[in-house]
């Protein structure tokens, strides 16, 4: 293995312990890895890292940063064995796009603003790709999950046009949407239809609209009350326990109303 401690050397250092993690003697577990088997690993690790980033948590980045950075070097092991391509490739190839894709800086164009920076991304990409012929949103956020890349399906669209021109039109929309879910909803005791499925994804993805509109990451703002949500039912879960009772045996009133005074609590603290 190369011993090297140096700065400037580590991600040399990184691939040659993949390299030997790899080789017969090393790792079971990493001998036994696919690119498919490492989809799940390569997921989490960039959800931890978005998680710290969104905590701003500087310190716990650092580590989560060097967790994903070890997935696209174990995939790129993983590709060198299999005769394709290596790290040097992979680091080539982002390189010479991120060099052809500003040519405002690389080359004689001009670019005064974001949003020409922008345009000219997308315009040079389309070229690159020879996505001439195919329809404009052609494998846009392929592969993200649903809420994210509806956002990023509206935010392509909104490039050249199709989109409110204030967020009254998305309010208007969202309340459609509502209506439209309403008429749909089966009877007590009724089966979830297909129609009703389609029109609660209707509103769920206007009001992904709704937060891009308001220039909202909706990922970032639909987190932040999952955590808002956890926090307030564990202290609700804890003000139950010390009137005596737990979440198996308080009602539902009494749950409601453990929430409403861990919220008023809070709003008045």
């Amino acid at each position: 293995m190369i011993n090297c401690t140096e700065r400037g050397r580590q991600v040399e250092r990184l691939r040659a312990i993949m390299h030997r993690l790899r080789a017969p003697g090393g790792c079971p577990w990493d001998a036994e890895q696919t690119h498919a088997s490492l989809v799940s690993n390569l997921i989490e690790e960039a959800y931890e890292t978005v998680d710290a980033i969104q905590r701003e948590d500087w310190v716990h980045l650092e580590e989560e940063l060097g967790d994903l950075l070890l997935q696209v070097v174990f995939h790129s092991e993983l590709a060198e064995e299999e005769g394709r391509y290596n790290l040097d490739d992979v680091a080539k190839g982002i390189c010479d796009k991120l060099v052809r894709r500003h040519p405002h800086v690389y080359g004689d164009g001009d670019a005064q603003d974001t949003g020409t920076v922008l345009s000219r991304w997308e315009e040079i990409k389309r070229e690159e790709k020879g996505d001439g012929a195919e329809p404009y949103l052609h494998g846009v956020g392929k592969g993200l999950p649903a809420l994210l890349r509806a956002a990023k399906l509206q935010k392509k669209a909104g490039k050249v046009g199709f989109d409110w021109p204030d967020v009254t039109g998305v309010l208007d929309k969202i309340e459609e949407e509502l209506a439209e879910v309403k008429a749909e909803l089966p009877p007590a005791g009724g089966e979830v239809t297909p129609a009703l499925e389609a029109e609660v994804g209707d509103l769920l993805f206007v009001v992904v609209n709704l937060a891009r509109k308001l220039g909202m990451d909706p990922e970032v703002a639909l987190e932040g009350t999952n955590v808002k949500f956890e926090k307030r039912f564990a202290a609700m879960e804890q003000e139950l326990r010390e009137r005596g009772s737990s979440l198996e045996e308080a009602s539902l009133d009494e749950m409601e109303e453990g929430w409403v005074r861990v919220k008023e609590s809070r709003a008045s603290g």
